[in-house]
């Protein structure tokens, strides 16, 4: 068994070797809590949700740190005199948080604030100060980029083409492209949002706190930092130009995460082009979501369409149909299978292993379940077990499998509406041919398959299914 990842910082995939087998340690850029989640937000965080799943089967245990930032200039900004930043910034992370429940994204092992690890960033400026990367001027304090040959190393790029970094006043820096470590308080600025420090009053740069809190949680050396794409530079750079300068080894492996595009174009807040993950879950139910927004492969831009969940939708109902008629078939049972107990498909986990194939792993699934529709209609019980069992390890690894107890209210009003209609329609239909009243049996059964309803009568009763053609 051997994981492949693509490697941002080698540019090549490479071959996941952990520090330590027994425990794999991941960091992943969290969430800046100004204003609620977007859908980007929400593949960003399910993409790697999948690889912890991924590696948790793997390996056994993974230690999942994902970060909050609760202080930052566009908290400042997006507060106001009612609502003042520190109360912005919680009640946002809770609708972060929920959203990421919803569609089944497992909570982190830790999921530290910025603002409870001031001291460990402080600490980590003072080590930059005393190497000679780090300067103070005017209360702030920057990274000296210059000092470090390796500032540029992720990205491939050479330190004269780099524009600006625009974090922090000018006024005081070396170089232009010096980043902000720590930034001196301004007038204007919440009393509270201050810190005192070595250097002045004032507050964290941006960078800072994912290298302090990645070394606090996870130690100086861990296996795996994740973030989008966007997070590349400056942030990721700055991240590894300043935990390296101060003698940390960091990360070993650096994965990113594809975006999302509305008509091929990236999906920000900014642009104002963005879909509120609220908005879409009010819409679709939270399993179509986590379908819909997993299904590509976690390195590649996902652009989302109306048809995006449709195609999902289906998908999932094929699911759902073959692990109810097996369930039926073999006299109860299914659902969940535990790992231990039952592995997944050779084929599946091949794809997996390759940088996280889903797409190719969800079509091992998919000819799966028509090689158990095709055992059910031939009667062959044994080969529906097999069958049953694939199906279900392979959708438990990936969380998507709809028989999953979390999944069964994610339909929503209209499904259980939809539920009770129909099961209204069935009895009636029961009721006509128990009265030998065939003319009203078949004219309920028509009305119903003219509604896209497909019934399966069978000796435990009738069960139905949307029809998808």
């Amino acid at each position: 068994m051997t994981i492949r990842l693509y490697d941002t910082q080698a540019q090549s995939l490479r071959d996941f070797v952990p520090g330590d087998p027994a425990n794999v340690t991941v960091y992943v850029c969290g969430p800046t809590v100004q204003s609620g989640p977007h859908i980007g937000h929400v593949r960003a965080a399910l993409g790697f949700d999948l690889l912890r799943r991924w590696l948790q089967y793997r390996f056994g245990r993974v230690t999942f740190v994902r970060n909050v930032t609760d202080i930052d200039d566009k908290v400042l900004a997006n507060a106001s005199e009612d609502e003042p930043w520190w109360a912005l910034a919680y009640r946002m992370e809770q609708e972060f948080s929920a959203a990421y429940a919803a569609v089944g994204i497992l909570p982190p092992t830790y999921e530290p604030r910025a603002t409870a690890s001031i001291p460990q960033m402080q600490e980590l400026i003072a080590r930059l100060i005393d190497a000679g990367h780090a300067y103070a001027a005017a209360g702030d304090v920057y990274f000296d980029v210059r000092s470090w040959p390796g500032y540029g190393s992720l990205t491939h790029q050479s330190l004269d083409a780099m524009e600006p970094a625009a974090d922090a006043d000018p006024r005081g820096k070396n170089d232009p492209r010096d980043f902000a470590l720590w930034k001196g308080a301004k007038e204007g600025e919440p009393a509270d949002a201050v810190w005192e420090s070595p250097w002045g009053r004032g507050r964290p740069g941006w960078h800072i706190e994912c290298s302090a809190m990645s070394r606090r949680y996870l130690g100086p050396e861990f296996d795996i930092h994740g973030g989008g794409l966007d997070l590349r530079f400056p942030h990721h750079e700055n991240e590894l130009a300043q935990s390296t300068a101060a003698g940390d080894a960091f990360a070993r492996y650096w994965v990113h995460n594809g975006l999302v595009t509305v008509g091929d174009q990236k999906m920000s807040k900014s642009l104002g082009n963005f879909l509120l993950a609220a908005d879409v879950l009010a819409q679709h139910p939270a399993l179509v979501v986590r379908y819909a927004l997993g299904a590509a492969h976690y390195r590649s831009s996902l652009d989302i369409t109306a048809s995006s969940f449709d195609e999902a939708a289906a998908a999932l109902e094929r699911i759902r149909t073959f692990l109810e008629r097996a369930v039926r078939a073999l006299g109860g049972g299914g659902g969940e299978v535990t790992w231990v107990a039952y592995g997944v498909p050779d084929a599946f986990a091949a794809a997996m292993d390759d940088d996280l194939g889903v797409p190719q792993a969800l079509a091992v699934l998919h000819e799966t379940v028509r090689a158990g529709n095709a055992a059910l209609d031939a009667g062959d019980l044994d080969a529906v077990r097999a069958r049953l069992g694939d199906v279900s390890v392979m959708t438990s690894v990936l969380g998507i499998n709809p028989l999953d107890a979390r999944w069964a209210t994610g339909g929503g009003a209209e499904a259980v509406a939809l539920d009770a209609l129909v099961r209204t329609m069935i009895t009636q239909r029961a009721d006509a041919r128990a009265q030998k009243d065939w003319a009203a049996a078949d004219r309920i059964r028509d009305a119903i398959a003219a509604a896209g309803i497909a019934l399966e009568d069978g000796p435990d009763g009738t069960h139905w299914s949307v029809n998808r053609g």
